[in-house]
């Protein structure tokens, strides 16, 4: 039966690095990103993570349907990397105006991943270890953010907690 890892941190905490690890013994290995480069800061950051994975993977895009790209994906890959749930949460925020945990996409997700179509793992951001964010927009993002993330934990075989590029597993086989 495939498995489903999560791989959660907080930023620039090792997480995508040791996510890339997870795929190693892998064949076919497809990656699906999920920022959109709306500026050259952003451009530059899809641009070191495309470097920083070389060409053992496929890269499908998915900004907004996550589930149909794994859906996709899983058609031709022994192993998905989704990276990153959490920016995917912003971008339904973005672009459908609304709490992401309301969206029918989180749904669809889930329902892909209690069955996934291969080995997969998701890079997601832990937000909530931080300030109470000053402003709503932010809690309702960052109370979203750890919801979803509390649900991918607890289907997940395996759950990684990454802290100054140091992987820690917090659940699943030794």
């Amino acid at each position: 039966m495939p498995r489903v890892m999560m791989v959660t941190g907080g930023g620039r905490s090792g997480k995508s690095s040791f996510a890339l690890g997870l795929a190693s013994p892998y064949g076919r290995k497809i990656f699906i990103a999920t920022a959109e480069a709306f500026d050259d800061e952003m451009r530059e950051r899809i641009r070191k993570h495309r470097e920083e994975r070389g060409e053992t993977f496929d890269t499908l895009e998915a900004p907004l349907d996550l589930a149909g790209a794994i859906s996709q994906a899983g058609k031709n890959a022994d192993f998905i990397l989704v990276d990153c749930l959490t920016v995917w949460l912003g971008n339904i925020m973005h672009h459908e105006s609304q709490n992401p945990e309301s969206s029918p996409r989180i749904e669809s997700l889930f329902a892909i991943l209690a069955d996934p179509p291969c080995d997969i793992a998701v890079v997601t951001n832990e937000l909530g270890l931080g300030i109470i964010p000053g402003d709503k927009i932010s809690r309702i993002f960052r109370d979203a953010c750890g919801r979803v993330n509390q649900r991918l934990a607890q289907i997940s075989n395996d759950v990684h907690f990454v802290v100054s590029g140091i992987p820690l597993k917090i659940k699943g086989d030794s």
